[in-house]
């Protein structure tokens, strides 16, 4: 089986007692964000829970809290050992962000993104679920995305009217759900396409959306169509188009970077998600048959053809060495 990603780090006020929980709490959130500071609306009574998972450099937070505040100094973020871009994404409640004299409120299905090496404050009045990304910061200044162009974006609103920063939101939701089960090659594809999608959310929100990007957008919005739908007979290019309500020639544009198209893409996937499977020992009672069928192939010759032609064995060789012990 290939290695998965790393165990949750997990912190619950429950597991002390009630006057040792805002010290555990305000002790667990400095080491997790880097020094932040925490207080409680001076509330007696306090619980909250965090759990935390990697996606390659991306960390994704699940939070749950009664109400409480956050502040980082700019003593604290000057000393910060890693520079990071931090969403805040509410399930529950509501967030106030607040940055270089910008405060915006988000609530569900929504999102802000602040920067963690300025100061910043964020608010959470009632109880709260959020969903915390933090995003290697360098990634954007990789791509394209200067200082100058970034600042102006900090505490501002995205995911409420749709468009590609939904998506994101999607993602980064679908991909805190999915990263338990992932092997790590998975969650760091997975903390990429989340980088990929803010980067271009904050791109559309600078008005700065190009061709380009719009062709990237909608190239992410294919791939997750058919992760979401890859066991489906019918996905083919056509169905793809009309779910997505685009034209053929969009979605050939889409992918014209990518040698195989988008139908060599979706092949792609249905033989990876096969492979897998065979390497999966909680799928050993599974036949190749049921594993083909539910990845979305519809003859089994066919899927014998494909799976040899890309990956050299015959579906039976393949799985045989893989049950073999390293």
């Amino acid at each position: 089986m290939p290695p998965t990603t790393k165990p949750a780090l997990v912190m619950d006020t429950a597991e002390v007692g009630a006057g040792e929980r805002v010290a555990f709490w305000r002790s667990w959130i400095a080491t997790l964000f880097q020094g932040l500071k925490a207080d409680e609306y001076g509330d007696a009574q306090f619980s909250g829970r965090a759990s935390t998972w990697h996606a390659g450099e991306v960390v994704l937070t699940r939070l749950e809290a009664t109400r409480h505040r956050v502040q980082r100094s700019n003593a604290i973020a000057r000393a910060t050992e890693t520079p990071y871009l931090k969403i805040v994404a509410p399930w529950v409640g509501c967030a106030g962000v607040e940055q270089k004299g910008r405060e915006t409120w988000v609530t569900p299905g929504q999102w802000s993104v602040y920067d963690t090496t300025d100061s910043y404050a964020v608010a959470n009045p009632e109880r709260v679920e959020h969903l915390i990304v933090m995003l290697p910061k360098h990634a954007f200044a990789e791509r394209g995305l200067a200082p100058a162009t970034l600042e102006p974006l900090m505490a501002r609103r995205l995911g409420g009217s749709g468009g590609i920063s939904r998506l994101a939101l999607e993602t980064m939701r679908n991909a805190f759900r999915e990263l338990p089960s992932m092997p790590e090659a998975s969650a760091r594809g997975a903390g990429e396409a989340i980088t990929q999608l803010v980067h271009l959310s904050l791109l559309d929100l600078a008005g700065q959306a190009t061709a380009q990007t719009q062709r990237e957008a909608l190239r992410e919005r294919i791939k997750q169509h058919v992760g979401q739908h890859l066991g489906e007979p019918g996905l083919t290019v056509d169905a793809i188009a009309r779910a997505l309500n685009v034209s053929r020639r969009q979605l050939y544009n889409a992918f014209a970077e990518e040698a195989d198209g988008v139908a060599g893409y979706v092949l792609a996937r249905r033989l990876e998600a096969c492979r897998q499977a065979f390497v999966d020992r909680a799928s050993a009672h599974r036949s190749i048959t049921d594993i083909a069928l539910a990845a979305g192939f519809q003859n089994m010759a066919h899927f014998s053809r494909v799976f040899r032609a890309h990956l050299g064995v015959a579906p039976s060789d393949y799985r045989r060495s893989a049950a073999q012990p390293a």
